[in-house]
């Protein structure tokens, strides 16, 4: 099968390894669980079945000829012997003891109860238990054999004028316990090991049905990334939340739909970069190759030139200069607000205050261009905001050149302030050429020539820079105009 359209095999193999041991992990408690509660069942049952056989044996051997203690209050012991005797030729798996009413084991023909030895007392709580159930109950009682087990018993108690006390059988003994260990040997290695076997070879072809079953969404992913991988950049995944794994899905071709935008949007930077080389290439070599003429001008005529044309000369150079440092700043400071170099530096000032200071700032190049320049501010309010003062007062200034720029003499420029609306909002106003409706989208773009008199002042970045600065303050640049009738640019600060 193709390589590229498949898991790899180490994914499958710990899928299919974690299974099969799952599934024979499963099978092994089966077993053993099991093995414990038919067990039990089989303890119960015994006992129940059982239960009134230490009751029979003193119906039928304690009698007044046959005591089970003598004169002297000792054990009858041939009594007793018999007793245990034909009790063990029918089954040799019980064992009998005789206990005093405090559980101490008085006789028994398998412990030794020479004079010296210590003796043994079996615990009377169950004993009384089983006997209140009337031997209906499930107990396990002491085994004087094995003080570390407890073991199925049958229990009676009975009355004599020398002393009362139990007779106490454990119904499954020493050989009872060496027959079950047996079995339960022969066992696990017959049913066990098949058990497990089956399960093995049942889990191995289980396993990789379900594994390709699970795994199918998962290949079609995998073949759909490999296919975006290879360059089919429209590459998805249909019907994404109809899969096993939707949200894997869902989060591949977002992915995918985010690395078509960045790629479109590096296209469209390399394409505005390489727009933006041209046109600076265009708008610098305007600038030198005046300077350049104008300074060869110098150099050949200087002798011949009066001192009045040669200051007309000086004068067209430093136009020149100025506008060809502005235009390097204008680059300067534009790369490092795209560049998001630039963090604002937040704080609470007042609008109308940096406002008035413009209007008396420009004054004097209105006045030079014939140009009224005022502010309006209702009520001539104190409005306060919560901005980077240094990058507004830019914004304004840029606005303020473009409005100059583009205002005729006799015309009017207006600054406003509104905050009526609960944040303040700041408007450039201007009667100059106005922008076509139809050039209003693009008149933020760097070097966008957007009308017959921007394109013979040059083009420049002012407008694009306002619209950075802005964009740093979480706002956004409106701009409202009409063909020869001005211009209007609105954004909006929060008020403090």
């Amino acid at each position: 099968m193709n390589k590229q359209s498949t898991l790899t095999p180490k994914l499958v193999f710990k899928l299919w390894f974690a299974l099969s041991v799952l599934i024979v992990g499963m099978a092994i408690c089966y077993i053993l669980i099991t093995n414990y509660y038919s067990n039990q069942h089989h303890l119960a049952t015994q006992q129940e079945i059982n239960s009134p056989l230490a009751q029979h044996l003193i119906n039928e051997k304690f009698t007044e000829d046959t005591p089970p203690f003598l004169e002297d209050g000792s054990v009858n012991k041939a009594v007793f012997g018999d007793l245990m005797h034909d009790m063990m030729a029918v089954n040799r798996s019980i064992e009998v003891y005789m206990l005093g009413e405090d559980g101490e084991v008085l006789y028994s023909v398998v412990l030794e109860h020479d004079p010296g030895v210590p003796s043994q007392y079996v615990d009377v709580k169950p004993i009384e238990d089983l006997l209140a159930s009337g031997g209906k109950g499930f107990c396990l009682g002491d085994d004087p054999r094995d003080p570390d087990e407890r073991k199925i018993f049958s229990v009676a108690h009975f009355e004599n004028k020398i002393k009362n006390g139990y007779i106490y059988i454990i119904l499954s003994g020493e050989a009872y316990q060496t027959a079950s260990a047996n079995i339960f040997s022969k066992y696990i290695k017959s049913f066990g090991l098949g058990a497990i076997g089956l399960t093995t070879i049942f889990t191995l072809l289980f396993g990789l049905g379900v594994i390709w079953f699970l795994t199918k969404n998962l290949r079609k992913i995998t073949q759909v990334a490999r296919r975006f991988k290879e360059g089919d950049l429209d590459a998805r995944i249909d019907n994404p939340e109809n899969t096993d794994i939707s949200v894997f899905a869902h989060t591949f071709n977002e992915m995918a739909d985010t690395i078509n935008e960045n790629l479109e949007e590096i296209k469209n930077v390399d394409e505005l970069r390489r727009q933006l080389i041209a046109n600076v290439s265009h708008d610098l070599r305007t600038p030198l190759a005046i300077l350049k003429g104008y300074a060869e001008t110098l150099q050949e005529k200087s002798e011949v030139l009066g001192k009045e044309e040669t200051q007309r000369y000086l004068g067209v150079i430093s136009s020149n200069s100025d506008k060809l440092t502005n235009l390097v700043e204008q680059l300067f400071e534009y790369s490092k607000l795209e560049a998001k170099q630039i963090e604002p530096l937040m704080e609470q000032f007042s609008i109308t205050d940096l406002c008035l200071d413009l209007v008396s700032k420009y004054q004097l190049v209105a006045k030079e261009k014939n140009i009224e320049l005022s502010l309006g501010v209702d009520q001539n309010k104190n409005i306060m905001v919560y901005a980077d003062i240094s990058l507004i007062e830019r914004a304004l200034q840029n606005l303020l050149d473009n409005a100059f720029k583009f205002t005729p003499e006799n015309g009017i420029i207006k600054l406003k302030l509104d905050d009526s609306s609960g944040s303040c909002k700041v408007a450039v106003n201007d009667s100059g050429i106005g922008i076509a409706p139809e050039l209003q989208s693009s008149v933020f773009d760097r070097f966008k020539q957007t009308s017959e008199g921007f394109s013979k002042d040059g083009a420049g970045l002012g407008l694009a820079i306002v619209k950075k600065i802005i964009e740093l303050h979480n706002s956004t640049i409106e701009v409202y105009s009409k063909h020869h009738k001005g211009s209007e640019f609105t954004f909006v600060l929060p008020k403090i």
